[in-house]
């Protein structure tokens, strides 16, 4: 067990997201995964540069002893604790809300304290979000489940199994908390985890390696395409020609405008690939809602996207009087 957990430490450590002196923030539920990522970061960082900040959103019964176990935990690895208790749930999607809170509240430390933002997202995650996408959402992004790095933002068990996790865990006598949301089937990720991967599984035990080495590989040509995409949007113009977007090939086509849509949404755009048709049909001056707060519209010729603000200009079919 130590030998596992010694190999934990150098494939996470060879990673390079946590480094000796490098201060970090690590985002800490209590759950066996940022557990697990909060001793690794004290013992490659230090644990002088590194900061824990825990949610409490006072949704459950057992919030205050998750509170309270997370403070037990830093107070034995030797870290500061930061702890945001938002205020009352909004109606609506409760997960996207909670998500919400807790990288802004992130953010705020960081920009105060300085350094990365560490989430214990792990290999296991990725296959779930990998599916989950590919269900709920069109598109190649889909398919590029998440980044290592997103800005201040790393996840540096992307390379590491909830087992794995939970093995490290028990190893270095560190206990968890379960939350039992995580049981219900009433969130979508959970159903995933519960009745789609174990299918998966029926049908080819390495169901989920094959998934994260498809990952690995999609990745890796993004980049290339990435390029090509960039290339030609700087040949469009800034903003882009609408000519120019309309002579592009139909794959590099939806490519731009979702580039361009993601530069205005600082990449939480929707996908908006399957719509280019629709953007690029537009007349001068008019505008169409694209979704999640983002509006594409044509002026003087070129193509721009920006947030949703009033009614969009009409748009008129170019075929009718």
């Amino acid at each position: 067990m130590a030998s596992a957990t010694a190999d934990l430490l150098e494939r996470v450590r060879a990673g390079a997201l946590l480094e000796p002196g490098r201060r970090v923030l690590v985002l800490l539920s209590g759950g066996r995964d940022s557990v697990c990522l909060l001793d690794l970061a004290v013992r490659i960082a230090g644990a002088g540069h590194v900061a824990a900040l825990h949610c409490n959103y006072g949704l459950r019964a057992d919030a205050p002893a998750e509170e309270e176990h997370c403070a037990a935990l830093c107070d034995r690895l030797g870290v500061a604790l930061h702890v945001h208790r938002p205020g009352p749930a909004p109606e609506g999607n409760l997960q996207a809300w909670a998500r919400d809170q807790r990288y802004a509240a992130a953010a705020r430390v960081a920009l105060d304290e300085g350094g990365d933002v560490a989430a214990g997202h792990t290999a296991t995650d990725q296959v779930e979000t990998v599916l989950y996408r590919l269900a709920a959402s069109p598109g190649r992004r889909a398919l590029l489940g998440m980044a290592a790095r997103e800005g201040r933002l790393v996840r540096p068990l992307l390379g590491v199994t909830r087992a794995e996790t939970a093995a490290h865990c028990e190893a270095r006598g560190l206990g968890w908390r379960e939350d039992a949301s995580n049981e219900t089937a009433a969130y979508a990720r959970n159903r995933v985890r519960a009745e789609l991967l174990p299918a998966l599984r029926s049908l080819h035990p390495a169901a989920e390696a094959n998934v994260l080495r498809t990952l690995a590989l999609l990745r890796d040509e993004a980049a290339v395409l990435d390029a090509v995409v960039d290339t030609a949007l700087e040949e469009a113009g800034d903003p882009p020609a609408v000519a120019a977007v309309k002579a592009l090939p139909p794959a590099l086509r939806r490519l731009a405008l979702q580039r361009l849509a993601d530069r205005a949404a600082s990449d939480r755009a929707p996908a908006i690939g399957h719509r280019s048709a629709e953007v690029l049909a537009l007349a001068e001056g008019a505008a169409l809602d694209v979704g999640g707060g983002l509006r594409a519209e044509i002026r003087e010729g070129a193509l721009r996207f920006g947030r949703s603000s009033g009614p969009a200009a009409p748009h008129r079919d170019r075929a009718r009087p």
